[in-house]
């Protein structure tokens, strides 16, 4: 490939050379054109065809090599075969040459340029793929851009060379009209410029600016579609109203008071939303004491003596509403207040695009008008139709944190992240625990050997764990719960009958779904499907309406709630002024269960369903320094690089503070930092954090230039003589 491309550098470049140094490109002057219009009349009425070929096949040439002199061709091409010949010749050819550019362009610069500047080039072709029509479309309308810089700069992109063919010949007809037919009546002109005069430009510029314009025309007349039936106000109340108070909600508002708009933030349930209240905030209090039951059992075996007395789960359970209590403040309503921001309690129902009616707890309805409004309302435990769930005793991620009395078997259906991290706090508190996982492996979206590490980890705890089954049944014998557990396609091997699984309580972890009901979106007509629908900028299919967190997607984590809320807020605030398309490309996250499990970017299971080429490199910690030293020796550190770049696109960390080490790989992803500038980082020693940089050395080794160490090798081995 490498000398494919070289060879047709070389051999433009040649050819070019010859050209200029034959002084040929002379030809292409409308003098010279002049000049030999008389003996080209007669190749005209002798040899035709020959002559239109020839000419043809030179138009091509001229186009395709960038060479000036078009614009002369086109001209020609009128003089002597007419309007209707002439512009047959002259537009094929040129939107002939002009692919063949586009396609050498491609050929030798995209994939060099697409490794140095691709996060930059995706965000470009992100555009084309959804624009790219329309944009080449006025590129080609107007002729003031120079016809071979929009061949080259097109081929750089992902634009199909289809579309760009056919958008080229319909977008340089019109110009190559006005050439062909001057051509008819060469004798008057006298410049390329009396071609073109201030009218004529000025008549393709706004030519040019019109399939922009009716773009935005249609979007306008859409918006105006979907307003139809509703009265904007006269006046608002606010510039932002958002629904929620969870993550993604005060984001939202604490942005919009920062920049001195009047914002006003409602919430039905609790400040701070689920993840202060159910979710990240409770379990990781719950899983710092099962963890800290869990090591403080470990020293036993390394000399120092520790009684673990009973476990004392009122006071567990209030040790973890007392974390909450600490942190409340944080989201509380006299802070946002004190920040600005007009906070109502109560239930939020859409009435308009603008208003929203809100009721409190003494059932009292105010309504508020706002220009924008941001849908953070979360989402909840999905609990399905299992047959005899709902008259068994079960909890969802939302009431376990109710529990004062430590179940002495518990079953978990769901092994995704909420599941594991549940079924492993309750198990090294006490619990008898199982847990049940209808796919192939635990944690479904990582990669098989990460899920595994922490199924052998779950097992050593005293979890039962059954993947590749699902619940079919709940019974009840006596004040014992059954959950009757059949064998998925994905159970290996397949075993021949149903399982049984008896337990106290049933922890119902089969993901959450948006909240999306109660909150006037069907009346209003918001459309949605599993989630509310939002485009990149966030907005629903009401401009003035956005949503952000949960109940928008594509992820449920409290930092991506966080990170769509600047993008939905300084969008409701300053639009149509300036928008900001959401950017997803560096998302973290992390399962922390024993051993965490964090990852950002692809890792080795997207890679292959994408078919993207990658290098893996993998450094093990348990040759690490300091987790010998915290007897922590499992896990590790992978990294996946562009075939050939130490570019990385992804990073899985599987061991003690993954998610903490990770903070370095998404750092360097956002930013285009590769492995080798990671290589040359000090860290310090001894800490976890080395793992990092020793990954990026085994990246180095594999990929050490062999020939100079030859060399080198050569080199010493001279000196010492």
């Amino acid at each position: 490939m490498r000398w494919g491309k070289l060879s047709l550098i070389v051999l433009v470049l040649l050819i070019i050379a010859v050209i200029y140094q034959q002084q040929w490109h002379h030809l292409l002057s409308l003098d010279q054109l002049k000049a030999q219009q008389q003996l080209l009349a007669q190749w005209h009425r002798d040899h035709f065809v020959l002559l239109f070929v020839g000419y043809f096949v030179v138009y091509v040439a001229v186009a395709a090599l960038s060479i000036p002199g078009a614009v002369v061709l086109t001209l020609g091409s009128g003089a002597l075969f007419g309007l209707g010949w002439g512009l047959v010749l002259a537009s094929f050819a040129s939107t002939v040459g002009a692919l063949l550019a586009f396609m050498s362009s491609r050929y030798v610069l995209r994939d060099s340029l697409e490794q140095r500047f691709d996060e930059r080039l995706q965000q470009v072709n992100a555009g084309i793929s959804r624009d790219g029509a329309w944009y080449l479309l006025t590129l080609r309308l107007v002729p003031l851009f120079p016809f071979w810089m929009i061949n080259l700069v097109m081929g750089l992109t992902r634009i199909p060379a289809w579309r760009f063919y056919w958008v080229s010949q319909v977008g340089m007809l019109a110009g190559t009209a006005v050439f062909v037919n001057a051509g008819t009546q060469l004798a008057r002109v006298e410049q390329v410029a009396d071609v073109l005069s201030t009218e004529l430009l000025l008549s393709f510029v706004l030519l040019g600016i019109f399939p922009l314009v009716a773009k935005q025309v249609v979007n306008w007349l859409k918006a105006r579609r979907i307003y139809s039936g509703w009265r904007r106000p006269h006046h608002f109340d606010d510039n932002l109203l958002v629904i929620g108070a969870g993550s993604g909600g005060l984001v939202s508002a604490y942005i919009a008071a920062a920049v001195k708009a009047k914002v006003t933030l409602i919430e039905q349930h609790a400040m701070g939303g689920d993840c202060l209240n159910t979710g990240c905030v409770p379990s990781k209090a719950l899983l710092h004491l099962a963890h800290g039951r869990k090591h403080a059992n470990a020293l036993n075996q390394h000399g120092v003596g520790v009684s673990l007395a009973s476990i004392d789960f009122k006071t567990v359970m209030a040790t973890v509403q007392q974390v909450i209590t600490d942190i409340e403040p944080h989201d509380s309503v006299e802070r946002y207040q004190g920040l600005g921001v007009n906070v109502l309690l109560g239930k939020a129902r859409l009435v308009s695009p603008w208003q929203v009616e809100i009721t409190d707890a003494q059932g009292q309805v105010t309504l508020r008008s706002a220009r924008t409004i941001i849908l953070a309302t979360g989402a909840r435990p999905l609990v399905p139709g299992i047959v005899g769930l709902a008259e068994s005793r079960y909890v969802t991620s939302d009431s376990i944190w109710q529990l004062t009395d430590l179940p002495q078997r518990l079953t978990v259906l769901g092994g995704g992240p909420i599941g594991v991290e549940l079924a492993q706090a309750f198990a090294r508190l006490g619990s008898e625990v199982t847990v049940v996982e209808a796919l192939a492996q635990l944690l479904p979206r990582e990669d098989s050997d990460a899920a595994e590490l922490v199924k052998q980890q779950l097992q050593r705890d005293g979890i039962t764990v059954y993947t590749g089954y699902k619940a079919m049944q709940v019974s009840q014998d006596n004040s014992t719960q059954v959950v009757h557990i059949a064998p998925t396609e994905a159970a290996e091997p397949i075993p021949s009958a149903e399982q049984r699984v008896e337990s106290d309580l049933i922890l119902v972890a089969l993901g959450r779904q948006p909240r999306l009901d109660g909150y006037g979106l069907q009346e209003l007509g918001v459309i949605t499907d599993k989630t509310i629908t939002v485009n990149q900028f966030l907005q629903t299919n009401f401009p003035n309406i956005y949503a952000v967190g949960d109940v928008a997607g594509p992820f449920q984590l409290t930092h991506a709630a966080s990170h769509q809320a600047w993008y939905a807020a300084v969008n409701g605030l300053f639009s149509p002024f300036k928008k900001f398309k959401v950017d997803y490309r560096v998302m973290p996250a992390a399962t922390f269960c024993e051993p965490e499990v964090a990852r950002v970017g692809i890792n080795e299971k997207e890679a292959e369903q994408q078919g993207i080429a990658v290098e893996v490199s993998r450094y093990d910690i348990d040759d690490l320094d300091r987790a010998i030293a915290d007897q922590q020796r499992y896990g590790w550190v992978k990294v996946l690089t562009k075939a050939g770049s130490d570019k990385i696109l992804g990073v899985t960390i599987v061991g003690a503070h993954a998610g903490n080490l990770l903070a370095e790989f998404v750092l360097a992803m956002k930013h285009g930092i590769g492995l080798n500038k990671l290589l040359a980082t000090i860290h310090i020693y001894p800490t976890m954090a080395e793992a990092n940089k020793y990954v990026a050395g085994v990246w180095k080794r594999a990929h050490a230039p062999q020939r100079v160490l030859a060399w080198l090798a050569r080199f010493h081995q001279w000196r010492r003589k």
